[in-house]
């Protein structure tokens, strides 16, 4: 019952802040958030004093087609329920920053509706209740990045993008659909067919090579596009720019990490033939990104945009460390989602932070802002070098470990993979010099720097950073179970 209350008390207090205005919404929402949290951590305790079946939820729910509402947690995703619940408190602490709002109430209330999408996605072992919730996390987001969003073409954009994700959506299902259908009854049943994890896990096993070839590729697109990677991003540097802080935050430093952990959950174990058959077309794809994300980020002037691209590349070499099939290549996207959520969080923290100072992101009309904002200055550094993977950072031990497991997959693969790293010193560093160093601007006088609130939305991110990077065998040892069950399954 953890797993659910977990999963469906967002969701309550969503519907309970319907009922809230002004600073009692504001309380609610921000005090259910920290509530999950802690729940959270407690689901972590549990898990390692009595092991994953004590967070097993398995309910009939459609028994005549062997459906249940089977929701479970192991250490992977654990890692990812831990993630979310983290971030969702400053994203929601984001938000009460501006007033300009409409309808706040509504925000949060959506805020943590789409947290019980994220946590469902990253908690379902039935084939169709995650697809529910994938479709589920959708849902809010569309409305938060277009309803609240201030761009004149907000409605293309989100279009774009709840086209691009429903499409995929639809491929996925269609996959999922045709895999139920070689599955048998579950042990226990009166159905034909079974849609758990387990057994969709047998079936594509005894799918001949040609079968899971073309299944690959219906599964993928759903990841491909949530990630995304690379020719699927069209949708992503738009909607990242555009979109209002928080959501932004959502989609970067959560949401993308639901295509990652598909392919981890779903897609290798499922179609293992049909990965290793693909295996490197994805990594040219993925390689591709990672170059092609850093290029165009050096070349922006708006500093949402730059971030934007830079976590394109990222995610770049993410999914070349998932397909790389190696275990220190999974263990480091493991570490890597975790780092890259924080990284990316802090970033459009920063960027949020200087726009409603100044009324700009673009750094042509900033500079010398350092001088009157040493704490602002110190929380975008730390952020920036951890994204720059700098030794003691989460950011240097998942690349590192990527790094590694791509080099083993194919030594030039990993040597052009490990650009990103020179790349992002590039456009990060040229980024924190344009707007805090250099020249005095306009801004630069009259800025002021955080407020207390805004230090404690910083503050648990940077202890997150250095919890990473000193002490990232927390992580791996909880994800290290699963990833070797990952690649025995497919085979490796």
């Amino acid at each position: 019952m953890l797993t659910a209350f977990l999963v469906f008390f967002p969701l309550a207090a969503a519907l309970l802040l319907h009922f809230a205005k002004g600073g009692a919404a504001r309380a609610l929402a921000l005090g259910a958030s920290l509530l999950e949290f802690v729940v959270a951590v407690f689901a972590a305790i549990t898990y390692a004093r009595s092991g994953p079946g004590s967070l097993d939820l398995n309910l009939s729910w459609i028994p005549s087609a062997g459906i249940n509402f089977h929701l479970g947690i192991d250490g992977l995703s654990l890692c990812l329920v831990l993630l979310t619940t983290a971030l969702v408190p400053i994203i929601l602490a984001t938000a009460f920053r501006h007033d300009e709002y409409e309808n706040p109430g509504a925000f949060y209330a959506l805020v943590l509706f789409m947290q019980t999408g994220l946590l469902g996605v990253f908690t379902s072992l039935d084939a169709f209740v995650f697809y529910f919730f994938w479709e589920v996390a959708l849902i809010p987001i569309y409305f938060l990045a277009g309803a609240w969003s201030r761009h004149e073409r907000r409605i293309q954009i989100t279009f774009k993008f709840f086209l691009y994700t429903i499409i995929g959506s639809l491929f996925m299902l269609a996959g999922f659909v045709y895999l139920y259908l070689q599955t048998g009854p579950a042990a226990g049943s009166l159905a034909a067919h079974s849609s758990d994890i387990q057994a969709f896990y047998a079936a594509g096993k005894q799918l001949a090579a040609s079968e899971q070839s073309w299944l690959f590729w219906l599964i993928f697109a759903a990841f491909a596009v949530k990630m995304p990677i690379f020719p699927f991003h069209t949708w992503q540097p738009d909607t990242y720019t555009e979109s209002p802080a928080p959501a932004t935050m959502l989609l970067s430093g959560i949401m993308l990490k639901m295509g990652i952990y598909g392919c981890l959950r779903w897609l290798l174990p499922v179609v293992p033939l049909g990965v290793s058959q693909w295996q490197q077309l994805v990594e040219v794809l993925a390689i591709i990104g990672i170059i092609y994300g850093a290029i165009i980020a050096i070349r922006q002037d708006d500093m949402k945009r730059l971030i934007a691209y830079s976590s394109l590349s990222h995610v770049g070499l993410m999914i070349a460390g998932v397909f790389s099939l190696k275990s220190i290549g999974l263990q480091g996207t493991v570490v890597q989602m975790l780092a890259h959520g924080v990284n990316v969080v802090g970033m459009f923290l920063v960027a949020d932070a200087i726009e409603r100072r100044t009324g700009t992101r673009s750094l042509a009309d900033l500079g010398g802002l350092t001088r009157r904002t040493p704490l602002l200055s110190v929380c975008f550094l730390v952020m920036l070098l951890s994204t720059v993977a700098l030794p003691l950072t989460g950011g240097f031990v998942g690349e590192f470990l990527l790094l590694a497991g791509v080099y083993e997959f194919n030594m030039w693969a990993g040597a052009v993979a490990g650009l990103t790293i020179i790349f992002s010193a590039v456009y990060l560093l040229r980024m924190y010099q344009r707007a805090m160093l250099g020249p005095d601007s306009a801004h630069s006088e009259t800025i002021t720097d955080l407020t207390g609130a805004e230090l404690a939305m910083f503050v648990p991110l940077i202890v997150l950073v250095f919890w990473l990077g000193l002490f990232p065998g927390t992580f791996l040892h909880l994800s290290e179970p699963t990833i070797s069950s990952i690649l025995t399954a497919v085979g490796r």
